[in-house]
């Protein structure tokens, strides 16, 4: 089955968000580090996840991924397809695949960030298979 675009919902944009909001209208992906523990994490805030400390910092992500599971939901209008990936700095998203035939995924397909525009011109992060890896579209 084919999927194209992203029919998403406008995100809900916070003073702790906005850093990651206007780096995605500039098409870059952020995750946060944190200095303490030095874990990654997604989506960026912050205060760590892992250690609660306060002292996060924001990173560009290099945009290549691969799928570490996925689901097609075909019974969605339109249909679309959800995706747990993994970024190749090691930090895990879940987000949308567009722009592929579903029957051609697999899991670890080699993935990249797009920016898809939703209502008002937010752009979201979302991935699609990487041409460069030999993956049919």
């Amino acid at each position: 089955m084919r999927i194209d675009g992203a029919h998403l919902r406008v995100p809900v944009r916070t003073p702790e968000t906005n850093v990651f909001w206007d780096a995605a209208n500039e098409e870059s992906l952020l995750y946060a580090k944190c200095s303490e523990c030095t874990k990654p994490h997604y989506y960026p805030r912050k205060v760590c996840p892992f250690c609660f400390s306060t002292d996060v910092t924001f990173v560009k992500a290099s945009g290549r991924a691969n799928i570490y599971a996925f689901s097609l939901f075909n019974k969605g209008r339109p249909p679309y397809i959800s995706a747990w990936v993994m970024l190749e700095e090691g930090v895990a998203i879940i987000t949308n695949i567009i722009d592929c035939e579903s029957d051609l995924l697999k899991i670890g397909t080699p993935i990249k960030v797009v920016f898809s525009s939703v209502e008002g011109g937010q752009k979201i992060p979302v991935f699609t298979p990487r041409l460069d890896e030999n993956f049919i579209k």
